[in-house]
């Protein structure tokens, strides 16, 4: 991993560019999620291309959604990047992806889904931090969309702690166990997705996240049995889960209330029992159930290439200890 490049902290009626880089949005989710971020002070800006609805499921050709990523981080009216949502698409816009024109003008980038492989790439590359964070027609839309704590605290640069109120348990530890390392990880699907292309994850070595949407357990056992087969759990310190929304076989038991930390229609059980066969033998902690990506509310943010602390003691913990932004006061 690259070093990093922090980009500036955000100060209030900051201006956030908002791209398409994958799938098209519903207006309506448009529209209340520009107006919740404007209730919360920030100053949103929609990107040329941002409501183009084609062709097939994508917002826009390749070309355009680009021109979108690559203006707004060269935008001197904004301070971060917000994508719309995920979906699918953002996977061709990384052999076109320009480092330079971003690394030159480095700005928070939140997004989360499909828009991993993107993220990873900067945060592999040229050293961006990944705001793994809430996107504007996927959570701001929504009532209790997003945990407005991490959200403001990531993008300060002030340090802060979720546990068990954010969904986070545990799955396996040892007594007093703790796991410290660079955080790093996304979509799990994504992250598998890249394997033997020129962006594979560089997972080797790190404190690990891993979130999915409507996916089987058999399918997650799959995806870890992949990405350990191929080199990519070497050295890990930790594992964390996210809340793993709908990732149940049909049938396989009565449907979990909203709330759970595993999702609704999840088996517990069954899943964690995937989980922990597919990291058979793997020493180190992991835990489930912390709602960042695709979760049931409350979106947290996480920022993937700093360091952070994972501990399974007396209670659940990840605590982000390095700031992923600049401070005014902290530059040379």
């Amino acid at each position: 991993m690259a070093r990093l490049i922090k980009p500036p902290a955000i100060a209030p009626r900051a201006g956030i560019g908002i791209v398409a880089p994958a799938s098209f949005a519903q207006p309506e989710r448009i529209e209340r999620g520009l107006a919740e971020l404007r209730s919360l002070w920030f100053e949103p800006k929609l990107a040329p291309n941002a409501l183009v609805r084609e062709p097939l499921y994508f917002a826009g050709t390749p070309e355009q959604r680009l021109a979108d990523l690559h203006g707004a981080f060269a935008d001197r009216g904004t301070s971060a990047v917000m994508a719309l949502r995920g979906g699918y698409g953002s996977n061709y816009l990384l052999e076109g992806l320009n480092p330079e024109t971003i690394s030159a003008n480095p700005k928070p980038f939140l997004a989360y889904s499909d828009l991993t492989g993107v993220q990873l790439r900067l945060l592999d590359e040229i050293g961006l931090p990944a705001f793994h964070g809430p996107m504007l027609a996927a959570d701001f839309y929504r009532e209790d969309g997003v945990h407005l704590e991490s959200f403001r605290a990531a993008l300060e640069g002030e340090p802060y702690t979720v546990g068990a109120a954010e969904g986070l348990r545990v799955l396996k530890c040892r007594a007093q166990q703790t796991a410290h390392g660079t955080l790093y990880g996304g979509c799990l699907g994504i992250l598998v997705s890249l394997l033997g292309t020129p962006w594979e994850p560089q997972t080797e070595g790190k404190l690990l996240f891993l979130e999915e949407l409507n996916t089987k357990p058999y399918q997650i056992d799959r995806m870890l049995w992949q990405l350990r087969a191929a080199g990519k759990l070497k050295g890990v310190c930790g594992i964390v889960f996210g809340e793993m929304l709908d990732c149940a076989s049909p049938g396989s038991g009565a449907p979990a209330d909203r709330s759970s930390s595993v999702g609704r229609g999840a088996t517990p059980d069954l899943l964690d029992r995937a989980i922990l066969s597919a990291l058979d033998g793997l020493d180190i902690p992991i835990a489930i159930g912390l709602r960042s990506g695709h979760v049931s509310r409350q979106n947290v943010t996480l920022t993937f290439g700093v360091e952070a602390e994972l501990t399974l003691a007396e209670e659940e913990t990840l605590s982000i200890l390095e700031p992923a932004v600049i401070k005014t006061g902290d530059r040379a």
